[in-house]
């Protein structure tokens, strides 16, 4: 990724959305412990840890990151040497005496910040992976410092002035679509970010972002805290209904939190989703659920209530001294969405729909529960526990039963054989050591095209969660594919957050997690698949970048991955028909529950953010938003306000949280353009357009002109609907 043109909104993003964890780091602990004083290490042993983290990567396949080397004690050093490299590169361009052109100024600016670059890879190790204090306390001293830098670079007025001079000029014309993608996107990470303002407004511009960088940092490292800080701790009396997997994963969960003997539901989704579709404690489900739905919102010092409307306040400032009406507005304006009101119409299209199926769900689960328990209401606690009865009473899907065929490892190999049908991808594991990595869970493969068996790159999977690793799921990548300065290779990530099976024995997930598995490798695939010139290209819209990854989720129902890699994990025998078809009968189960939870977020999302939040109380807002939708009372918010995290400890989904679902219209559709070719989900021509058009131009292609490459028209919402089972309105 490239550093020098790195918004402000994309350090928030890197300084906040992926921080995580609390402990120390595994690998060089002990001066990891040393970080926070400065004082534990010796200025010769500071000096080599600086030199580390800023030095060129060594080893094979074009040099990998020294995980194994590398250590907190040089962070700080590092960067700071790294901003003045990347700073001196900048004012050599800017300060060029020759007239703007596009090699010496957007290519000259295309190859700077490699040093910072490099250390940004292991900074987000240390905050997402390897989480711990020290990394915390230094995450705060440097997050508004870094703002200070970035500003250094956004408000440069004679680097703008000789952008703006490339994207004025003729010669723009003469340039390769690719290259005036380029153009046109440096030009306007510029314009949108402060660089045409100046003076009073400019100062103020850049003071804004500081102060965001600080408050988005703040807000997630109390996030993190309430994660850590609300563990339940069940006796063997306290487990009723829990299956062998879950009781397993939570023995294991306690004892690596000290306390052998006992079990462990964390405050993560990835504990608290099954402990509350399986428990039959009542209570303990209550008490689960309020845990982690009240991360931020529990009045004490980690209470996030009072940084969200600060943060808002400045956000909206800020944007007022560009001109623009509120947040979403500049937001939205170079999305595929373009403006708020066209967000808000595609989720207000879908929301009367889901909204109608959840009184569907709870009809359904409220009958169940008077004649088996005699509750006389569905409370939100209730309702995945009740929705797993009636999946069964329904269907008779046992969720339980599904997961015995959903083995970690066969689902990697399912993933795998996708690649490799429609990317021509093979992966062989390196397990010689010769790569790197910063914890033993963490495994590595080279990529290679199975045809030309032509090196394409690495693909980290670090798969299982840990006390200092951030909750959920995401994708990363150390280093993007570009040809402009040689050819690069690509080294991508996958990082999960699953319950590490019992010594022994297979790691066993649910069918959702299943699909959050291929999802976040479609974020690889698309990072592996790149065949753009420029690192700026290998960036990605919001509202689109999803899409590539929500696609992949499809092929996890594909007859060839069910057949062939969903097998039972004691027996080996493959899944029986008869499962496989209740799995397909119950597609849209419970989609109600899932639409509902993630657009109430997202809207909330975008009504923050095109209000003026003058005096706002967050809660409050978030009562009477919902309260407006006619949010149903036994479902909340996918992320409440204050663990928002999307939106608030970064910005990188600020306003653009609806975008899940705007890419979900294009993927619905596109998934149609398999489904009815003559190949179905494997046709190869379907596939060899999907990767031309859609996976390996990344950001060089406008995305709307891409997809319309790929399928002859735009996308079409009906298929949404369709894909949900939600009833379609003809007009």
């Amino acid at each position: 990724m490239k550093k020098t043109l790195l918004s402000t909104l994309l350090l928030s993003s890197l300084l906040g959305a992926c921080t995580g964890g609390n402990s120390a780091i595994e690998t060089t602990a002990a001066k990891a412990d040393a970080a926070a004083t400065k004082v534990a290490a010796t200025s010769a042993e500071i000096e080599q840890a600086k030199n580390l983290l800023l030095a060129k990567w060594q080893g094979p396949f074009q040099g990998v990151p020294a995980f194994d080397k590398v250590s907190l004690i040089g962070l700080i050093p590092a960067i700071e040497a790294g901003m003045k490299i990347n700073l001196a590169e900048i004012e050599a361009i800017a300060n060029n005496p020759e007239a703007p052109t596009f090699e010496n100024t957007i290519v000259a600016m295309e190859k700077t910040g490699e040093a910072l670059g490099r250390i940004f890879t292991y900074w987000g190790i240390w905050s997402a992976n390897q989480s711990s204090p020290e990394f915390r306390k230094i995450q705060a001293e440097m997050a508004p410092k870094l703002s200070v830098f970035f500003s250094k670079i956004n408000q440069n007025a004679k680097l703008f002035s000789r952008v703006q001079t490339v994207y004025n000029s003729d010669d723009v014309n003469s340039l390769t679509p690719e290259q005036q993608r380029l153009v046109y996107l440096t030009y306007n990470g510029f314009a949108r970010n402060g660089a045409t303002l100046e003076g009073k407004a400019k100062k103020r511009y850049a003071e804004i972002n500081q102060k965001l960088a600080g408050l988005h940092t703040k807000f997630g490292n109390n996030v993190l805290a309430d994660e850590e800080n609300y563990v339940l701790y069940l006796t063997k009396d306290q487990l009723g209904g829990l299956t062998e997997s879950i009781i397993s994963a939570a023995a294991s969960a306690a004892e690596a939190l000290g306390h052998k003997g006992k079990y462990a539901i964390t405050n993560t989704r990835s504990s608290m989703d099954p402990f509350l579709t399986y428990s039959t404690e009542r209570k303990l489900r209550q008490q689960v659920w309020h845990s982690y739905y009240n991360r931020g919102n529990n009045g004490d010092e980690f209470d996030n209530n009072a940084i969200i409307a600060e943060i808002l306040k400045l956000r909206h400032e800020r944007v007022g001294l560009l001109g623009y009406k509120n947040y979403a507005s500049w937001r939205l304006e170079d999305r595929m969405a373009k403006s708020p009101d066209n967000a808000i119409k595609l989720m207000e299209s879908v929301w009367p729909a889901a909204i109608a199926r959840v009184d569907e769900e709870v009809a359904d689960m409220l009958a169940i529960g008077k004649a088996q328990d005699g509750i006389d209401k569905i409370e939100a606690w209730d309702y995945r526990f009740y929705a797993e009865k009636v999946r069964k009473d329904k269907y008779n899907l046992d969720s339980n039963e599904v997961k015995q065929y959903l083995q970690l490892n066969k689902l990697r190999e399912a993933m795998f054989y996708v690649a490799g049908r429609l990317f021509n991808f093979e992966f062989a594991e390196i397990k010689d050591g010769s790569v790197p990595v910063f914890n033993d869970d963490v495994r590595v493969w080279e990529v290679t095209d199975k045809t030309t068996n032509e090196h394409i790159g690495l693909w980290y999977l670090d798969p299982f969660a840990r006390k200092g690793k951030r909750s959920g799921a995401w994708a990363t990548t150390y280093r993007s594919y570009t040809t402009f300065d040689g050819k690069k290779n690509v080294l991508s990530s996958n990082n999960s957050n699953f319950s590490k099976g019992a010594d022994g024995q297979p790691t066993l997930i649910s069918w959702s997690d299943a699909e959050t598995y291929f999802h976040e490798f479609g974020h690889a695939l698309h990072s592996l698949s790149s065949k753009v010139t420029y690192p700026t290209l290998n960036g990605g819209v919001r509202d689109y970048t999803e899409f590539q990854s929500q696609l992949l989720e499809h092929w996890l129902s594909t007859d060839d991955v069910i057949n062939n890699y969903l097998v039972h994990y004691k027996t080996g025998k493959p899944m029986p028909a008869d499962l496989i078809a209740k799995i397909k009968q119950a597609a849209t189960f419970n989609e109600g529950f899932k639409t509902t939870e993630y657009l109430a977020s997202a809207l909330v999302d975008m009504k923050f953010h095109t209000v003026d939040p003058t005096g706002i109380d967050p809660q409050k807002f978030e009562r009477d938003t919902l309260t407006a939708l006619n949010m149903p009372e036994q479902i909340v918010m996918r992320h409440r306000t204050t663990h928002f995290g999307h939106i608030f400890s970064g910005e990188g989904y600020s306003a653009s949280y609806y975008g899940y679902m705007w890419a979900e219209v294009l993927t619905a559709d596109a998934a149609e353009a398999f489904a009815q070719s003559p190949g179905g989900f494997y046709d190869k021509d379907v596939a060899a357009k999907l990767v031309e058009h859609l996976f390996s131009v990344r950001n060089a292609v406008d995305p709307a002109d891409a997809y319309r490459a790929f399928r002859g028209r735009d996308a079409d919402v009906k298929a949404l609907m369709r894909n949900r089972g939600f009833p379609i309105k003809t007009n």
